[in-house]
């Protein structure tokens, strides 16, 4: 008998992400009804926006039809439109709570969510009954499935109906006992550009984890057409470690520095949306004009000078309209290879004394901290935004940072001269992008979410060696 009148409400289950929902029943004596589906009302009370792509109804004659055990790589939204069951739900996915079962029963006015990779079943317990899921892909022979045999001993699962007495398709009889169930994997994480100074600090990064994909340019041409590249509903988190950073180059290269920062990126974002990923992508301090006088929060308003800075303010935006996003915003990154860090090495080794810039204020920041800081964010599952990450430790100009690096080889400080970025440029033979004069972001609210950037100092002494 359906229940009238429930309010909207879960029901946490034994399986993580598996959650029964009361649905409210509306009824008179004409008969009933109820919103089966009514994103706004379910998100706000707290299941996930798990974007249903495909609505499918199995009817059923007789009671005691039994189908299933069946995982599949996809959510479901599961209901009963008449009649009643009982399911029985297993969770199938690799981990510490594989072959976790739960069992109830569903009428109209109960729903339940089913988490990718958990086991769906049910039997029916009254004959002419309506059974209907959405799920939030389509069927593909190269996903991954996974099936429990009803009758499995493990599972033990107590049908109202015995087994001997009901009706089960040849197929689902010749599934296998739980022993020999091949686990559905966790979602994955790719990362692009992994071959770049970023991209190779992430490598160290995720070096312990399994569910973690690199992606070089000769892997993953982000110009091309990547809708077919992979298939995306396997991924949980799509981590952009490519860019173009040709500063100066960029003046001229507009095409070029167009279609890496800014159409590269709306291909990413276009695949995050379309399949329930997380977007992490890397913006830069030249999305400011570095007129502040403080450091900059994540909300301050951009204003880029050069078309590098547009270039990457362009991508913050496009970005920002993936429902589940982290712009890491930083400057004055070193990683591994030709760096401003190395040349001033360089220098002070090969006895040549440089005039550095000494009106360009901000901090370095390495690319393990860097990387480290996005692992942060994803595996504390932050909430989406905009989040600075750079050295901690005081504002300087890079030729004090330039005399740091004579000091800790042994060398004198007083090497190294300071002049104005005009000066500096004065000579130039080529275009010069504007650069911000002062590049000091905030890192409050990273803190905030329990990462403490290291101090930059420390950071040089140990890159230093």
């Amino acid at each position: 008998m359906t229940e009238f009148g429930k309010a909207l409400a879960p029901t946490e289950t034994g399986i993580p992400g598996l959650v029964v929902w009361d649905l409210p029943v509306h009824g008179d004596s004409r008969g009933w009804f109820k919103e089966n589906w009514q994103r706004e009302k379910m998100t706000a009370a707290g299941l996930a926006d798990f974007g249903p792509v495909q609505n499918n109804i199995s009817f059923n004659d007789a009671a005691g039809t039994t189908r299933g055990i069946h995982a599949e790589p996809w959510d479901k939204w599961v209901s009963v439109a008449t009649g009643r069951i009982f399911g029985a739900w297993v969770d199938l996915r690799e981990g510490p709570t594989f072959g976790t079962v739960f069992t109830t029963e569903l009428d109209p006015s109960r729903a339940i969510f089913v988490p990718r990779g958990v086991g769906n079943s049910y039997q029916t317990l009254e004959p002419d009954t309506a059974y209907t899921y959405l799920v939030n892909d389509h069927w593909s022979p190269d996903a991954s499935y996974s099936f429990l045999n009803l009758a499995d001993e493990t599972a033990a699962i107590a049908w109202p109906i015995p087994l001997a007495d009901v009706e089960i398709s040849p197929k689902d009889l010749a599934h296998p006992r739980l022993a020999d169930v091949v686990p559905i994997p966790a979602k994955k994480t790719l990362i692009v550009g992994a071959n770049g100074q970023l991209g190779r600090a992430l490598r160290e990064a995720y070096a312990d984890s399994a569910s973690v994909e690199f992606a070089g340019r000769e892997d993953l041409d982000l110009t091309s057409d990547l809708a077919s590249a992979r298939r995306w509903r396997d991924y949980g988190t799509l981590v952009n470690a490519a860019a173009y950073t040709a500063v100066d180059a960029a003046e001229t290269d507009r095409a070029g520095a167009w279609a890496g920062n800014v159409t590269a990126v709306a291909q990413l974002a276009r695949i995050a949306t379309e399949n329930g990923l997380t977007l992490v992508h890397v913006s830069s301090d030249y999305v400011f004009d570095g007129t502040a006088d403080a450091p900059y929060g994540e909300d301050e308003p951009v204003a880029p000078l050069g078309v590098y800075g547009q270039t990457k303010a362009a991508a913050d935006a496009i970005v920002a309209t993936v429902p589940r996003h982290y712009i890491v915003r930083t400057s004055w990154v070193i990683g591994e290879g030709k760096n401003f860090v190395r040349t001033m090495a360089s220098l002070a080794e090969r006895g040549i004394s440089p005039s550095v810039v000494d009106d360009q204020i901000g901090r370095l920041t390495f690319t393990d901290e860097l990387a480290r800081g996005i692992r942060h964010l994803i595996d504390g599952d932050a909430p989406s935004g905009v989040y600075n990450l750079t050295g901690a430790g005081d504002a300087v100009s890079w030729a004090e940072i330039a005399a740091d690096v004579f000091a800790h080889a042994g060398h004198d400080r007083a090497r190294v001269t300071g002049v104005s970025t005009d000066e500096y440029f004065a000579s130039a033979s080529g275009p010069v992008s504007p650069r911000p004069r002062w590049s000091v972001l905030d890192l409050a609210k990273i803190e905030a979410t329990g990462f403490t950037p290291r101090d930059w100092r420390e950071s040089l002494s140990d890159y230093l060696g």
